[in-house]
């Protein structure tokens, strides 16, 4: 069995005896745990790999990974960015204003570029520490997301609707550095590759499958051809969009709080693995830690036997309760 079946394998069958696979998106929650800044877990991989291996430890999480933030690629296309301790990167410009400017990009390097090497080096470290029994997740941005942090969120946005030609050529020119970061993570170490393109939760069904669609195919293949995972992360409300990921096959998918599972399940089937999707705010922030352990309790319920792994919605909150995470795992662990 291939390593990308017995992941699918493992994820299944613990489901089905229930306990269940638990890989909440750990960031600044984790910085703060080991008690050092969101920059240093961003910037520096050492941190990253401490704050990871740390909340295996405590919280019994079943995967590490390398999400951070989604200025990796970018950087390393040569965006300038400021660097707030508790923000994510900030562009100071837009590094892409025109289609001449897309002519004239260089594809980075991604083991010389800072940023992108940090992560490589990130993967190797993680899978030095865990060994090859736990998995690990490496993390690129998908195509709309790296144009938007190229060209600007809202200009990306208009220029779809109203410059095809230069949407074209900034999306089809994102894939092959993509690929290449993607591919340096499996040579590093990676089992499972995140691909974030959070934006996709805010164009229509139509333009979706017009621009980014085809380059998610490619991408998806191009990744699991190297018998490693796909991980979809995509923010927000996508019931829009299920049918159309349905037909591309990613092998797991994020669903935010207001997907609901129910309908994901009938859409996506039961060769996607499901990842979510309690609400990381309205629920694991603010709510007791009795009334997690029921919400969880109920979701793994509805789950149980199913392709499923246990997560929020979305990243954990900084201000999240470590007793909220902990009675997550509590569920995860012993549900039968």
């Amino acid at each position: 069995m291939n390593r990308r079946k017995e992941l699918f394998h493992i994820i299944t069958e613990r489901s089905e005896q229930g306990d269940i696979f638990f890989a909440p998106i750990l960031m600044q929650f984790a910085a703060h745990y080991i008690g050092r800044t969101y920059k240093d877990f961003y910037l520096d991989h050492n941190v990253l790999v401490d704050a990871n291996l740390t909340c295996m430890r405590d919280f019994g999480t079943d995967a590490v990974g390398l999400i951070s933030d989604p200025y990796r690629e970018s950087s390393a296309y040569g965006l300038v960015l400021n660097y707030p301790d508790e923000s994510v990167p900030q562009p100071q410009n837009p590094l892409i204003e025109s289609i001449e400017d897309i002519f004239e990009l260089p594809d980075p390097d991604v083991f010389k570029a800072d940023r992108t090497r940090d992560r490589i080096d990130g993967t190797e470290s993680l899978r030095r520490s865990v060994g090859e029994k736990v998995p690990v997740i490496g993390w690129i941005e998908g195509p709309l997301a790296e144009a938007c942090a190229l060209v600007g969120v809202e200009q990306m946005l208009l220029k779809l609707v109203c410059d095809p030609g230069f949407s074209n050529q900034i999306l089809q020119k994102m894939i092959p550095t993509a690929k290449a970061f993607a591919l340096a993570q499996i040579e590093a170490g990676a089992d499972i590759i995140g691909v974030g393109d959070a934006i996709c939760s805010q164009i229509s069904p139509k333009m979706y499958s017009e621009y980014i669609k085809p380059l998610h195919d490619d991408l998806f293949r191009f990744i699991q051809k190297q018998d490693t995972m796909v991980k979809l992360h995509i923010c927000g409300n996508i019931k829009h969009l299920l049918s159309h990921l349905a037909e591309l096959t990613p092998d797991i998918i994020d669903l935010d709080w207001m997907v609901d599972m129910e309908d994901a399940y009938e859409i996506l089937g039961s060769e996607i693995v499901r990842c979510g999707n309690i609400d990381p705010v309205a629920v694991i922030e603010v709510q007791s830690s009795e009334n997690v352990f029921a919400t969880t309790c109920g979701l793994i319920r509805a789950e149980q036997g199913r392709p499923f792994i246990l997560s929020g919605g979305c990243e954990i909150t900084p201000l999240t309760p470590i007793k909220n995470l902990k009675v997550m795992m509590k569920a995860a662990c012993n549900f039968l």
